[in-house]
């Protein structure tokens, strides 16, 4: 049977370009790529990148206020939402293009067009044409999930944020995942007033509870209004506003409202259903730990699967199914032990088990602190940083780390080399203090405020 292609990749997110690079550069694989819409997917275009820009953006404003109140004579006018945004899309346009030349230079044949599958081999785009593939991969991401409601169409989602064309005087963000409390903490730096509905009892389930309450504090002390066990009981359009009647009794007209209400994988009109590809619940596909799915040509990673939605995940998959296929090297990338950061004000970074998770394992000591940092203790500021390690009691290893405080998501990336050496809770007593700084608190905890 004649193939057109080694490897067809539809998606030009971050898993799918690193598998069709490494593929063809490494390979040696006849690889083509469809894409129907900009590349570099999610992260590039909608979320990762532009968020952290928008998180650098809106933390100038208490800079600037420390900065009065270490002594410098500062006069600031208000935020250029437009001059930002035009600065913002040109980086976006830049890596756009860098990921464009970057397949180039591998030699992969890009196909600007929808793509779905036929059967097993085939590809058909919506230009007509049809590609035969010995191996076919999906990595498609995911789309943010709104709500099937009256009224919704009034709202935006994450996706849509980047794009506006001024900063309403006030927002509701309906959601307590991370997107919705960062998206929160990044409009408030920029002088959105801003509101958060939760329906559940306390913003970002699933992560350690210690943590998550220290953040919600935090952005009530910064002005947030942040009301859990919230929901969105009637919407509707009031002049260039929004009134929104809330289950807590309120009543009010926003300028914007935001749907962070989760995310969705994309595989709607794939045509996997008639491919005989297995779709999960929330409509994700499949894979087993190499990432193939139950057609054996067809495999898929990163958020279309929904296992772990982060970038750096979808791409140490992608890698591992190259491993696999194309090297003869059968590689699962471990989901176990991935550190990740949410770009809250503080940020919170993390790796490793949340104490709820680790009790329920097996008999555990958690060490934390809470302090004020040096840099806005000084100036007499009330914000506290949180540091916390979750101890096996029987092997003393380091379970978790979790970090709230200014750069956690910089300290987190270090501290999970350790944790995955199998580091324990000695070796990090055993670690010279750098000081003075916020992460020497985390060899400096000698005992443990509680035990489970």
């Amino acid at each position: 049977m004649a193939f057109d292609y080694d490897l067809f990749v539809i998606g030009g997110g971050s898993g799918g370009v690193r598998a069709a690079r490494l593929a063809a550069a490494e390979a040696g694989a006849r690889v083509g790529l469809a894409e129907a819409d900009r590349m570099g997917g999610t992260c590039v275009i909608r979320g990762c990148v532009p968020k952290k820009l928008m998180v650098y953006a809106s933390s100038f404003r208490e800079a600037l206020r420390e900065a009065a109140d270490y002594g410098w004579s500062v006069a600031a006018g208000g935020f250029d939402w437009p001059r930002f945004r035009s600065r913002l899309h040109a980086e976006l346009d830049r890596l756009e293009r860098a990921y464009r030349d970057t397949l180039a230079r591998a030699g992969v044949t890009v196909h600007d067009a929808r793509a779905e599958l036929e059967d097993p081999h085939t590809v058909r785009l919506a230009t007509g044409e049809r590609f035969r593939a010995r191996h076919i991969l999906l990595a498609t991401g995911g789309r943010p999930d709104v709500p099937a409601r009256e009224g919704a169409e009034l709202g935006i989602t994450s996706d849509e944020v980047f794009l506006l064309d001024r900063l309403p005087e006030s927002m509701l963000i309906v959601g307590g995942g991370y997107i919705a409390s960062e998206m929160a903490c990044i409009l408030n730096g920029l002088g959105v007033a801003v509101t958060q509905f939760y329906r559940g009892a306390q913003i970002l389930r699933g992560f350690d509870d210690e943590a998550r309450g220290h953040i919600a504090g935090t952005m009530r002390e910064d002005g947030i209004d942040l009301r859990v066990g919230t929901e969105v009981l009637e919407l509707a359009r009031e002049g260039a506003g929004i009134r929104v009647r809330g289950s807590d009794g309120s009543d009010r007209v926003y300028g914007a409202l935001l749907w962070a209400t989760g995310r969705r994988p994309n595989t709607d009109g794939l045509g996997l259903e008639a491919a005989g590809v297995r779709l999960g619940r929330r409509g994700e596909v499949v894979v087993d730990r190499y990432s193939q799915t139950n057609v054996p040509s067809v495999y898929a990673v990163g958020d279309v699967t929904n296992r772990l939605q982060l970038t750096p995940v979808a791409i140490r998959e992608a890698a591992a199914f190259v491993e696999t296929v194309f090297h003869g090297r059968p590689t699962a990338f471990d989901h176990s032990l991935v550190p990740g950061a949410v770009f809250t004000q503080p940020e919170y970074g993390y790796v490793g088990l949340t104490e709820e998770e680790a009790r329920e394992r097996e008999p555990v000591e958690v060490y934390v602190t809470s302090f004020r940092p040096m840099r806005t203790a000084f100036i007499g500021r009330s914000e506290r940083a949180l540091m916390k390690l979750i101890v096996s009691r029987a092997s003393r290893r380091v379970l978790g780390c979790h970090i709230v405080a200014p750069e956690a998501g910089e300290m987190i990336q270090l501290a999970a080399v350790a944790i995955g050496m199998g580091a324990t809770k000695e070796q990090f007593d055993a670690t010279c203090a750098v000081h003075p700084t916020l992460a020497e608190e985390l060899v400096t905890m000698r005992a443990p405020v509680r035990t489970a």
